[in-house]
């Protein structure tokens, strides 16, 4: 019974976490979008001392429920555990715990927060991981399912469904997706949950806390017959058999060990107020290290708490090549450079849901596939808050419209060179035409010829970095007019 519940928690969490990253028209987040804000790393770097709260208590009373039922990187590794067990059965064996390595590995994540080193942050955060995979794989995936009954409509003279465009965002974070895919199906299908335990540091955090929750998985030595089908079947390793133990720090409390046991010799159920009898490993510091590791987050969380204070017609159509910019463009609500790469965590949900086709993850190495913004598909529109709708890690912080127009993400350059007003001799004025916030004037190239070609002027205190002049521009391949990012947003 506890296993059929827990199992329709986790298909509904999984659902609900991939809906999120294959929506592109905004109507799963008004729903479901605080399935991303109660993922753990997330809700840690926003700051969130609700969920993080709720998750902690959670931990303490029935163990690391969250890595089987809410984190959906754990739950998509028992997908792939399922299918092996299927494969041969009673596969699994206990191990002991890879301490050392569990906790270097969540001493590394503490150094990439500190230092600010948001790619490692990116690689080793669990709820990113699957939203790359989601992002990467599944969306394409949906996008051309959703077209083909867009032009099935179409030809029934429904127009109910609209085509997207499909394009790959970024090469660096296909092939990331593709090998975490590829390294945790393979690791799931042989050992289960090897990645949780070993490698993920959210489930090293988790894994000290439930030593000391109140429901655990209990074995009941007066029935226990040694049959060790229980060790056999548990996906984690932390069942000792022969010493009737379990490692409390390893078990994710998915029940499978009790639906197994025909002698009803196992149970989840409160434990008694005694040392538990646990699986002796190595001596290790694990418990200093964790201890120091903590007081490295906290301490990284305090630092970081202080930092939230179309074409004209005029040129052969060709693709758009993307200027090389001094400083990338982040999207309004990130602050700046300094705040994004410190919270976000590369989950990809902001490039998956962006309408206009601006935001791709960034392939610099120090901020890799943390999104920023070009400008060759489209422009950042002042009326669309997506991106800062769904950050579930405080990166980019909720703005409203008014908001949006007012901040200062970059600022407009004109390139002489490659205006078609002076190349071609043609009269354009696009990118003054659609400047949202009239920073852009036409004026004449020459004052003394009243007949000279008019030309822009960027008024660079008005204009807001929105990028509909650069997108607009009609001169191919490189813009007349293209963004240069700021370091830190302003007011204006």
């Amino acid at each position: 019974m506890l296993r059929n519940i827990r199992r329709a928690l986790a298909v509904f969490s999984i659902i609900a976490v991939t809906a999120l990253f294959l929506d592109f028209t905004g109507t799963v987040h008004a729903w479901l979008g605080w399935m991303a804000k109660i993922q753990f790393l997330p809700a840690l770097l926003a700051l969130n001392v609700g969920v993080i709260a709720a998750l902690v208590v959670l931990t303490l009373l029935f163990g690391r429920l969250y890595c089987s039922v809410i984190c959906p990187l754990g739950i998509m590794q028992d997908g792939f555990a399922w299918f092996g067990k299927k494969a041969k059965r009673n596969r699994y064996r206990y191990s002991p715990a890879k301490n050392v390595l569990r906790y270097s590995m969540l001493g590394v994540m503490v150094v990439a927060i500190v230092l600010g080193i948001g790619s490692l942050v990116a690689l080793l955060a669990p709820y990113s991981a699957y939203g790359r995979i989601a992002g990467s794989f599944l969306s394409p995936l949906w996008m051309w399912g959703n077209n083909l009954l867009a032009k099935w409509a179409e030809h029934r003279g429904s127009y109910d469904f609209y085509t997207v465009d499909v394009w790959l965002k970024g090469w660096v974070t296909l092939i990331v997706a593709g090998i975490t895919l590829v390294a945790l199906a393979v690791l799931a299908w042989r050992n289960g949950r090897t990645y949780c335990n070993t490698i993920c540091p959210v489930g090293t955090v988790l894994g000290f806390l439930s030593r000391f929750s109140l429901f655990k998985i209990v074995i009941d030595t007066s029935r226990c017959n040694g049959c060790g089908l229980c060790a056999r079947n548990c996906k984690s390793a932390c069942i000792d058999s022969k010493a009737h133990a379990v490692d409390y720090s390893r078990c994710v409390a998915c029940m499978d060990c009790v639906g197994k046991c025909h002698q009803d010799a196992i149970s989840f159920r409160l434990a008694k107020f005694r040392k538990e009898k646990t699986p002796a490993p190595a001596p290790d510091p694990s418990r200093r290290n964790f201890v120091a590791a903590a007081a490295g987050v906290a301490g990284a969380m305090a630092l970081k708490a202080e930092e939230k204070v179309v074409d004209g017609g005029l040129a052969v159509i060709e693709e758009k090549k993307i200027p090389l910019r001094r400083t990338r463009i982040v999207p309004p609500g990130a602050r700046g450079l300094r705040h994004l790469s410190s919270h976000c965590t590369a989950c990809q949900l902001c490039v998956s849901v962006c309408p206009n086709e601006v935001l791709r993850p960034s392939t610099d190495l120090l901020t890799l596939m943390q999104p920023e913004s070009s400008y060759e598909r489209g422009y950042c529109r002042p009326e669309c808050t997506r991106c800062s709708d769904v950050c579930p890690a405080g990166a980019i912080l909720p703005i409203d419209r008014a908001d949006k127009s007012s901040i200062q993400i970059g600022h407009a350059v004109w390139i002489r060179e490659n205006c078609v007003v002076l190349t071609d001799g043609v009269s354009c004025g696009n990118c003054a035409r659609h400047c949202s916030v009239g920073a852009i004037r036409m004026v004449k190239s020459d004052p003394s010829n009243p007949g000279s070609p008019r030309i822009p002027v960027v008024n660079e205190e008005r204009c807001i970095g929105c990028g509909a002049c650069e997108n607009l521009c009609p001169a191919r391949p490189f813009s007349a007019i293209y963004v240069e990012g700021h370091e830190t947003h302003r007011i204006i």
